[in-house]
């Protein structure tokens, strides 16, 4: 039985889960998302929503712990000054898996793993209102 089993090995050992994570978690918050298989994004999720927290608290401790994942300071600048001033707001949940289907050839679920950095901006459109793409469409006709 698995009672209280909360590590998702990948089967992989320590060293090379441990190194695979750090590795995607760090590609996580330097491109803002990841295409990866489903397990893998499950697991990744936890370790980058952990770095965000840590990036939030912004102390000393919480920066040598990241940069212990990490193990690249650029990176945990960006994280500490960039990333984590833009989820204050956010209490958890910074990361969001996004299934894509199977992948051709030997059928591995695949996800994509996003950073919940900035919420999308989406613009109305009033009534009467036409897009610049329907308005130098009209004029070419013309």
């Amino acid at each position: 039985m698995r009672h209280g089993r909360t590590v998702i090995k990948l089967s992989r050992n320590k060293s090379h889960r441990e190194a695979m994570l750090s590795n995607m978690s760090a590609s996580i918050l330097e491109h803002i998302q990841v295409r990866t298989t489903l397990a893998k994004a499950r697991a990744v999720k936890r370790w980058t929503d952990y770095l965000v927290s840590l990036g939030k608290r912004g102390d000393l401790y919480s920066r040598r712990l990241a940069f212990r994942v990490l193990k690249n300071r650029k990176l945990v600048k960006k994280l500490f000054d960039e990333i984590a001033p833009k989820l204050t707001t956010r209490q958890g949940g910074y990361t969001k898996v996004l299934r894509l289907g199977y992948r051709q050839g030997d059928g591995a679920k695949m996800a994509v793993v996003q950073l919940l950095v900035e919420k999308p901006k989406i613009e109305k459109k009033k009534k009467g209102e036409k897009d610049e793409k329907e308005k130098s469409r009209k004029e070419e006709k013309n």
